[in-house]
């Protein structure tokens, strides 16, 4: 009869030390990527500003858009809002210490504008999409 060993367990300590480890050779930048990847769809706006950036997404009738500091760390004021023409506002603000958002729009067959800041310096799309 042969045995099989049973596999090491893996208590959740040392999940915390990986992701702990995988953010100190990443950097403080690594999580933009990741946090613009939460609206999905291909990007087809970015607008820059002296402390950080909006993105705009579009996939499936929607449209999606996200605030994103230029360099994460303390919390600061940031806020992101997205409309479809002939529609509310949608939005999200506060002290975040990455990003604002994600925010969406129905957007199929209609224009959508985006306006997003971070620590009080922020842009805008205009309308597009049209």
């Amino acid at each position: 009869m042969s045995r099989t060993a049973n596999p090491p367990q893996v208590g959740p300590g040392l999940a915390v030390l990986v992701a702990t480890a995988a953010l100190a050779v990443l950097g403080p930048g690594a999580g933009s990527a990741d946090a613009a990847a939460s609206c999905g769809g291909r990007q087809v706006k970015t607008v820059r500003f002296a402390t950080g950036e909006l993105r705009v997404y579009k996939t499936h009738g929607y449209a999606c858009a996200v605030a994103i500091a230029k360099s994460p760390g303390a919390r600061r004021q940031m806020s992101v809002t997205i409309q479809a023409r002939g529609g509310g506002p949608v939005s999200d603000s506060g002290r975040f210490t990455r990003q604002a958002g994600p925010v969406s729009v129905h957007a199929i067959n209609r224009c959508v504008r985006a306006s997003g800041s971070v620590a009080g310096s922020g842009g805008s799309t205009g309308w597009i999409l049209c």
